[in-house]
């Protein structure tokens, strides 16, 4: 849904398009709004890439678990945090251990409030020479942002990077497909971050994704992007791929979905990410919410994300109400639909911490009926990122 520029203006607020917009319509993308951008949910192939696969949701997911899928991820914000201490000011935002991140590494990390919410979730890499490379949701990067900016002293300079665009190339051919336009690329190890140049294209390039499978992200100048994207699909191994099967793909490894699986009124613990600080930050807790989320850690939290595999073959989707055995209220799916690698209805969702062990039998309330449900454990799919 395209929100108001404000409440009482019926013109909904143009969409805003990646640097691959007309590359993704040219290979027959069904573009749908996705946080304020006109993105591609799926492709209908022809040519070539009809041979590869046949398109659609599905096909893509299989693809990429077979063989590699590009995703355009453009819309995520990418920015430079640039300063002898840039790396103490953002981790006075974050649980992560950004001091410790040696250059050429990259952290999974949170941003936090003085509840223990979760702001958002993102990538930080440390580039070397004074250098953090940031990469924030698309839905959340102008307030992430906005939030840095003001809360960084005066010399460490926030650089936005909004002449890039950014392609995450996944599955386990993705190695292969890479190393054959840039073999420094196989050398890399899992959340290693390197500058390669990748058909004549100078890229900054980490060795991550958000599919559970191995594969790469790259970040490359807009005017480029087009021309990367080309060099990649070259390779018969690789399918351009959608939103839906990024969703789909992300939901089979477990992979939370901000605004969905995690918001501002969820804590790490709750939602099942504590590994993400650091052992010296756990003695220290001096970070946006640290002691309530301490607290959380020391005397429980009272609900968990947990995955749900309901029975037969209807989905449970987001918002589905879960409960007990009992009839009570038991919680809420957050994210739910078909995983094609399982074959299978799959979801993830927050239960009371009572029903949260592994194999608790629950319902899923779908279309007014109750069907029933378990707990399982997550991931659905094995994750099988490079070593």
């Amino acid at each position: 849904m395209i929100e108001n520029a404000l409440p009482d203006d019926p013109t909904p607020t143009p969409l805003k398009t990646t640097p691959l917009d007309a590359w993704h319509r040219r290979l027959g993308a069904r573009m749908v709004p996705f946080a304020g951008y006109a993105m591609p949910v799926q492709y209908d192939f022809g040519g070539d890439l009809a041979m590869r696969c046949k398109g659609g949701v599905m096909a893509e997911h299989l693809h990429t678990r077979a063989a590699a899928g590009l995703f355009d991820v453009s819309h995520m914000g990418q920015a430079k945090l640039l300063g002898a201490t840039a790396a103490a000011a953002l981790e006075r935002l974050v649980p992560g251990d950004i001091l410790g991140l040696k250059p050429g590494r990259q952290r999974y990390t949170l941003l936090t409030n003085e509840a223990g919410g979760i702001k958002d979730d993102l990538m930080v890499a440390n580039l070397g020479n004074e250098a953090l490379f940031l990469v924030v949701n698309a839905s959340r990067k102008d307030d992430d942002f906005t939030h840095i900016a003001a809360s960084i002293p005066s010399a460490v300079t926030l650089e936005l990077q909004e002449d890039r665009a950014l392609l995450a190339l996944q599955g386990p051919e993705a190695a292969n497909v890479l190393s054959a336009l840039a073999p420094e690329a196989a050398q890399l190890r899992f959340m290693a971050v390197a500058p390669l140049t990748i058909a004549g294209i100078p890229c900054l390039v980490s060795r991550s994704g958000y599919t559970g499978e191995d594969g790469y992200e790259i970040s490359v100048p807009a005017a480029d992007a087009e021309a990367l994207a080309d060099a990649i699909i070259a390779n018969p191994a690789v399918v351009p791929a959608g939103l839906g099967a990024r969703d789909s793909l992300r939901l089979e490894a477990g992979l939370c979905l901000y605004g969905n699986d995690i918001d501002e009124l969820t804590t790490p613990v709750e939602a099942g990410l504590t590994w993400v600080i650091g052992k010296r930050r756990k003695m220290e807790w001096d970070f946006p919410g640290g002691l309530a989320i301490r607290d959380q850690l020391d005397n429980g939290a009272h609900r968990k994300r947990v995955g749900i595999r309901p029975d037969g073959r209807a989905p449970a989707r987001a918002h589905t109400e879960i409960v007990a055995d009992d009839g009570t209220d038991a919680g809420s799916i957050t994210s739910g639909g078909f995983g094609p690698t399982v074959n299978a209805p799959i979801a993830m969702g927050y239960v009371r911490k009572d029903l949260a062990a592994d194999g608790t039998p629950v319902h899923v309330i779908v279309r007014g009926k109750p069907l029933p449900a378990v707990v399982a454990p997550l991931p659905f799919v094995p994750h099988r990122y490079a070593t």
